[in-house]
Formats: C-alpha cells, sequence, structure tokens
C-alpha cells in the first residue's frame, strides 16, 4: 500500500468510527494521519468534530482553529468552533464563529439553526427568531427549528405566534412530546386551561416519565381551582423529580389559588 492510499486509509477510518460513535478511535486514526500530513484540514476539521463529542471542548476548538489555519473559509470548521464555544458559555464568541460560517456558506440550514439557539442564550430572540427563519427557508421540514423559535416567541409573549410555530412542529413530528409540553405551557399562559391539559395528556402520551408535563398539568388544574387534579399530578411529577418540582412548587405563583388548602400542604410538606 502507497503512503497515499495509507493516509486515505486512516482518513476513511476515523470518519467511520465517528459515524459509529467510536469518538476516541476517530481521533486516533485522524492523529495518525496528521502525524504524516499536518496540513490535511479536512482531518483536523473531522477531528473536532470527534473531540467535541468525547467533550474535550478546549481540544475540539483547537484542532477547528488548526483547520481554519490551513484553509480559513472552511465553513465545518467554523461551525464546529461556534458550536464547542457555545457548549462552554462563550457566546459572543460562538456568534462570530457562526457568522463567518454563514459568509462562506450562507444556506447552511445547520448553522442557522446553532445561530438561533445561541442569540437565545443571549436572551437576544428577536435575532433568535430570524436565525430560525432562516434556518426553515433552507429547511422547513426541520421541526426543531420550528419548535426553538416558539420558545424565542413565547419569551417575547408572542404566544399566539408561538402557538403556530409548535403546530407546524408537531404536525412534522406528532411524537415530540417536548413541543406537547411547550404547547400546553403556552396555552396555559393564554387562559386556555383545557386545551393545555389536551397537549400536556399528548406529551405523557409519546413520554409518560416526563415530570415536566405532569407538572403543567398540575398548574393548570390549580388555576382551575380543581385542587384533587392539580395534587395528583402535582404527586407525579415530584415522584419523578422530588427536589425540584417540591421546590419550583412552593413559589410557583400557579399555585397560590390552591396554597392553603390541607391536601397541597400536605404535599409539599411530605418527605
Amino acid at each position: 500500500m502507497s503512503q497515499n492510499q495509507e493516509l486515505r486509509t486512516w482518513y476513511d477510518q476515523g470518519n467511520a468510527l465517528f459515524k459509529l460513535g467510536r469518538y476516541e478511535g476517530a481521533v486516533a486514526r485522524f492523529d495518525k494521519l496528521l502525524d504524516q500530513q499536518p496540513d490535511h484540514y479536512e482531518a483536523w476539521g473531522q477531528r473536532g468534530c470527534a473531540l467535541y463529542e468525547l467533550g474535550s471542548h478546549e481540544e475540539a476548538i483547537a484542532s477547528f482553529e488548526k483547520a481554519l489555519r490551513i484553509k480559513p473559509k472552511f465553513t465545518l470548521a467554523w461551525h464546529g468552533k461556534g458550536i464547542a464555544l457555545a457548549k462552554l458559555g462563550r457566546y459572543d464568541e460562538a456568534i462570530v464563529s457562526f457568522a463567518k460560517a454563514l459568509k462562506f456558506d450562507p444556506e447552511n440550514a445547520k448553522v442557522w439553526y446553532n445561530q438561533g439557539h445561541t442569540f437565545a442564550c443571549l436572551y437576544r430572540y428577536k435575532e433568535a427568531i430570524a436565525s430560525f427563519d432562516k434556518a426553515i427557508e433552507y429547511k422547513p421540514d426541520n421541526y426543531r427549528a420550528w419548535y426553538s423559535r416558539a420558545v424565542s416567541l413565547a419569551a417575547l409573549r408572542r404566544y399566539e405566534d408561538a402557538l403556530t410555530s409548535l403546530d407546524t412542529a408537531l404536525a412534522l413530528k406528532r411524537s415530540c412530546y417536548y413541543a406537547w409540553n411547550y404547547r400546553g405551557l403556552v396555552l396555559t399562559k393564554l387562559d386556555r386551561h383545557d386545551e393545555a391539559i389536551v397537549s400536556f395528556d399528548k406529551s405523557l402520551r409519546y413520554k409518560n416519565d416526563n415530570p415536566n408535563a405532569w407538572y403543567g398539568k398540575a398548574c393548570s388544574y390549580a388555576l382551575r381551582e380543581d385542587v384533587e387534579m392539580a395534587v395528583k399530578n402535582l404527586h407525579r411529577a415530584i415522584v419523578l423529580s422530588p427536589n425540584l418540582y417540591r421546590v419550583m412548587a412552593q413559589t410557583d405563583v400557579n399555585f397560590d389559588a390552591i396554597r392553603n388548602t390541607e391536601a397541597f400542604r400536605d404535599l409539599i410538606q411530605r418527605r
């Protein structure tokens, strides 16, 4: 086997191992290749992706930067660097990386989507929505983009628009339990409690061990002053996640109407 063939084999093996989720093996193959051919920018990029999947985000960024020194217009590396920076909470730097990626590949729906998430992390919801809109323009069947767009719309209290976006997400993926759950939360904000409960039930149909949906149902029943059903559903949420939901319920204004009832107090105080 010639050296070029051997290098190609290491690269192909690295990509194959990456696809199988064997990220350490992938990094090892890319390292072998890069020892012999340090200017292989694609290997640096794929190595960065594997390191990211291993949780080695700083090392991933360094690998992406190596790729970019060799090929400054390498979209994958700018995109990967942005994702890793966002994972480290370095959101402003991530936005710069995503902007670079989009400069070289303006129709890349994945970059628009990840940029939208990063804007949302910065509470820049209008820019997040604009990014999700572009992601949807280039990939209209991306239910996650429709869902994330709804979350940003709801953050701006544009609840009716959020509901429309959620309905589109659910038309694309009926079994998306977290979209059903969020739809219930939005309907609760609109005081449409019967519809909210139906949405939470849909969420639970697809994922029964889903404390968010049980808690959301409890809130809807509490707002209707249905003590028995509110306590019953809150109990299910607490069983699944005792520390979080018991603490949340103690200060959640949604429970104010039933806070002084014996059943609610007993549940909150129970250990």
